[in-house]
């Protein structure tokens, strides 16, 4: 059988270990379908919604850590899914998108599904290239795979004219290396390690790629020498449970999270940027560092948004020989987060630590979010946009399918992604979804008083 574009581009993906496919094609894409059946070595995964084909080859990619592929039909189709590619670009996730088009001799005429694909992909993605003949969609397909693993990461976005796909094609594309991560200069490292030394009371915040297990390991270190240790409010995956460090958070309210900080006088930013608030307040400040608190002499050009580590480096040497407080610490050393006391919930009125204690109770131990319980890893909401609990459990079961999944969703953003129930069904994954309902939009009401706008009035939406 000759190879067209379509199997052109499978067979690339496949060779560059892309395999799984979250799919809510149209009939610009039928030829990626029919190229779909012809290729055993990619799993395609069918979603009755856009955002449940991107939230889920997000959850995919986290827990693989290799880029899964969407298969999207044209810029509306996209567009129905941009919320969850929205949070999957705060996680850096690698991302193959594979966005159908009209044929291209068809695109002048305007009809009612034409629209400036390019255009609308481009703030997600960073990489968008349009396959003009059969012939590149092979080699733009391995292009996509190599830029979706970037530098730090994120979605790539390949727009498929549909007589590319169905036209006949000469090769599919090479196989690629994945990128090494930039790194950061020793002489940089020096320099945080002789500043966290000489601070009074210092802070390393960790952002999602510093977040893994080796890298948590060695920030266990670092706080057993007398370093705290935070991670971003929104973290894309972190391993949790019984000998992993587990460093507190970035409070979410930008006032709770600066009066944690108070006294900082040195911040150290690890895969992260300087922390801002999530929204503007009426005279509440937008940057989360303290008055006073400062930033290494490296930085020196501390409102340009330049870091030691930013998303996507590493550093130079290996991470035991990076500080000297790292080697005042016992190797290996390990410290779980105390625990906090928290208030006692009637049944009536049980609070989110109550039900997840009693989850840890009711369920298998490695899905407690408890230091103390056996391994286990927690893909959290990175970029704000509700919808994603559903669908990141999908990829994650896909990625792995010998674990458990355990879905915990508030029932607006379930609503948000419902269809992804049917996927989980059709698809015979091993999750456990569970909503918490509370009836309200509540978190509305919170924010009307936090932003000066007043209490709820009869005409106001329900909250």
């Amino acid at each position: 059988m000759t190879m067209n574009g379509a199997d052109a581009l499978i067979e690339t993906l496949v060779d560059n270990d892309v395999a799984a496919c979250f799919a809510n094609p149209g009939t610009s894409e039928m030829q990626f379908v029919s190229a779909l059946d012809r290729q055993p070595g990619m799993r395609p995964v069918l979603c009755l919604f856009e955002g449940v084909a991107t939230g889920a080859a997000d959850g995919y990619g986290r827990m693989a850590v290799k880029p899964a592929c969407t298969l999207l039909h044209l810029g509306p189709g996209y567009g129905n899914g941009l919320a969850n590619l929205h949070n999957a670009r705060r996680a850096f996730t690698p991302i193959v998108n594979v966005i159908g088009d009209h044929a291209t001799y068809h695109r002048k005429f305007d009809a009612p599904l034409n629209s400036d694909i390019a255009a609308i992909v481009a703030p997600n993605s960073i990489w968008v290239k349009s396959a003009e003949t059969p012939d590149e969609v092979g080699p733009l397909a391995a292009e996509a795979v190599s830029a979706s693993y970037g530098q730090p990461g994120g979605s790539a976005s390949l727009i498929l004219p549909a007589d590319c796909a169905w036209s006949p094609a000469s090769a599919k594309g090479p196989r690629i290396n994945p990128p090494a991560k930039a790194t950061v200069g020793d002489g940089a490292v020096d320099d945080i390690a002789r500043a966290m030394k000489a601070a009074a009371k210092p802070v390393l915040l960790l952002g999602s790629g510093a977040c893994n297990e080796a890298a948590l390991e060695a920030a266990g270190r670092i706080a057993a020498s007398g370093v705290r240790v935070l991670t971003d409010t929104f973290i894309a995956r972190q391993p949790r449970g019984a000998g992993r460090f587990a460093p507190d958070r970035m409070q979410y309210f930008g006032e709770n999270a600066l009066t944690d900080l108070a006294g900082v006088d040195l911040m150290v930013f690890v895969e992260t940027v300087t922390p801002a608030a999530f929204f503007a307040y009426p005279e509440r400040p937008s940057i989360l560092v303290p008055k006073g608190a400062r930033r290494p002499p490296w930085r020196s050009a501390a409102r340009t948004g330049r870091r030691p580590a930013p998303p996507g480096r590493r550093v130079g040497r290996p991470r035991r020989r990076q500080c000297p407080t790292v080697q005042t610490a016992r190797s290996g050393q390990r410290r779980p987060q105390p625990r906090r006391r928290r208030r006692r919930h009637r049944q009536a009125h049980a609070g989110p630590h109550h039900h997840l204690r009693r989850l840890g109770d009711l369920r298998p131990a490695d899905h407690e979010p408890d230091p103390h319980r056996p391994a286990h890893d927690w893909l959290g909401l990175t970029g704000g946009a509700i919808g994603q609990g559903i669908p990141v459990a999908i990829g994650a079961a896909v990625a792995r399918p010998d674990c458990k999944v355990l879905s915990l969703n508030g029932d607006g953003a379930a609503m948000y992604t419902v269809q992804g129930l049917w996927t989980m069904a059709r698809e015979g994954l091993d999750i456990t979804t569970i909503v918490f309902a509370n009836n309200t939009y509540r978190i509305l009401g919170i924010e009307l008083g936090r932003t000066g706008a007043g209490r709820r009035g009869r005409r106001r939406p329900s909250c």
